[in-house]
């Protein structure tokens, strides 16, 4: 089968994942412009296929796990990883960043018409970077132990550990390796993203609410997966991606009504 072929079957087979896909690039693009979406989207693809591609055979950096090719023939596979699966790396880490972006930046207020004061320092900062990459590896928390039960809903069995994880079947490893592929991904972007400042001067469309646009994306990903975590009756896990998430918008929640705090 061509690959126009595969690659229509991977949309068939995921449509949700590229609805987040789609929502992602136009957010990316009203924020950083065209070319920065394009080269940050194909910096966090390649990364997030390498890292899957060495953990499949070394281990490194999630542990040992392996793709189930049930689809391959039906959706596009790159040599033992579905294409779709590291793709999703881009919009993931993308809000991950903006979440980042939020907490340590200065805030222009005006009930909900809130915006990020632009600064480049802020941007590529170390603080950025790492709180992005603690955003992007808690997002996997609510998101892998229910991807893992994929025949029990829509996305179907794809991967398997080699050992049983501890928790809810997902090995702590993985989440080490979610945190650091997310400090890779941003920490690349970020020092690439002086260079663009004299290729691709930045382009910002100036949108009420803007600041929230990522943000919301972030918290619409780990609320489509809690749907499905309860809609196949586990609720344990689903507690307990419900008091991450509440967390997670708490802070953001003392981020509003203390801008000044959490500002470099």
């Amino acid at each position: 089968m061509e690959w126009p072929s595969l690659l229509l079957g991977t949309i068939v087979l995921r449509p949700y994942v590229f609805v987040f896909l789609a929502i992602y690039l136009t957010i990316a693009i009203l924020n950083m412009g065209l070319a920065r979406s394009i080269i940050f989207t194909l910096l966090a693809y390649t990364i997030a296929f390498i890292s899957e591609y060495s953990s499949t055979r070394i281990g490194f950096p999630y542990g040992f796990y392996e793709y189930i090719e049930t689809t391959r023939g039906q959706e596009l596979w790159i040599s033992n990883v579905p294409f779709m699966d590291s793709l999703s790396y881009s919009f993931l880490a993308y809000v991950a960043y903006t979440m980042g972006l939020f907490m340590w930046s200065p805030l222009k207020v005006n009930r909900w018409d809130i915006r990020l004061v632009e600064s480049p320092r802020v941007r590529r900062s170390l603080r950025v970077v790492f709180s992005g990459a603690l955003f992007f590896m808690l997002m996997d928390v609510i998101i892998d132990p229910i991807a893992f039960q994929g025949e029990r809903w829509f996305l179907g069995k794809i991967y398997t550990y080699k050992e049983q994880g501890e928790y809810f079947n997902i090995p702590l490893t993985n989440f080490f390796g979610w945190l650091f592929v997310g400090s890779v991904m941003l920490y690349s972007f970020t020092r690439l993203d002086r260079y663009l400042d004299r290729v691709f001067p930045y382009k910002k469309q100036e949108l009420p609410a803007q600041a929230l646009l990522g943000p919301i994306l972030y918290f619409g990903v780990l609320l489509f997966n809690l749907a499905v975590t309860f809609y196949i009756g586990e609720w344990p896990l689903g507690f307990c991606g419900v008091a991450l998430t509440m967390m997670l918008f708490w802070l953001l929640y003392q981020k509003l009504k203390k801008p000044e705090k959490f500002s470099l």
